[in-house]
């Protein structure tokens, strides 16, 4: 079912090659296989796309565990002095796109696995600049398929796919404040609260 208002730790829909590419659900919020703690999780729902190769959590993922997020927008808080507003980001076209991700599997002490997953961000382009200083990775079809690639341990990880999203096929719009309680999930959410407040 669609989904308007998802937060840390609740399942999103996530792509891996597996040889099907079919839509699974993971816990977003990476918990690495060796991890002991599941609360883990929390502090790494995105990962920085200038260090994958550098942090112990995601660089042997990097290589053998890409995955990508569907999605038709995310939020972004802009603050504004001691104001934070909420902004809606899309494609203009309002077509679907992909966040570049990486996944493990947790197994917890009673023996269960839990399959997580973390979301990519890279520098904003100039539609996200004023409103925070990241953006998620992004991907078009070419990147979407070039990041579900079978993985290859003699191959580098097509690390060059992570880059700000073209500007010009971008909008974002600020949104009512009821987006900040996880428990709100409605259409209404992604409506324009102020028209006349366009970025792109």
């Amino acid at each position: 079912p669609p989904r308007f208002n998802i937060a840390p730790s609740q399942p999103i829909p996530v792509v891996i090659n597996d040889g099907r590419n079919a839509v699974q659900l993971f816990r977003w919020g990476l918990v690495p296989s060796w991890a002991k703690d599941i609360a883990i999780g929390n502090k790494l729902i995105n990962a920085r796309a200038e260090t994958l190769l550098e942090k112990p959590a995601f660089r042997t993922l990097v290589r053998r565990k890409r995955c990508v997020i569907p999605a038709s927008g995310f939020y972004e808080w802009r603050r504004d002095g001691k104001v934070k507003t909420p902004m809606y980001a899309h494609r203009k076209d309002r077509h679907p796109f992909a966040f570049a991700g990486l996944w493990d599997v947790w197994h917890s002490p009673d023996g269960s696995e839990l399959p997580t997953c973390t979301i990519i961000t890279t520098a904003p382009n100039s539609v996200m600049e004023p409103i925070h200083d990241r953006m998620p990775a992004m991907l078009d079809e070419q990147g979407m398929h070039r990041w579900l690639a079978r993985p290859d341990d003699h191959a580098a990880p097509p690390i060059d796919v992570l880059k700000p999203f073209d500007a010009a096929k971008m909008t974002a719009h600020p949104v009512s404040r009821a987006v900040n309680s996880p428990g709100t999930d409605t259409p209404t959410l992604i409506v324009p609260a102020a028209s006349e407040s366009l970025f792109g």
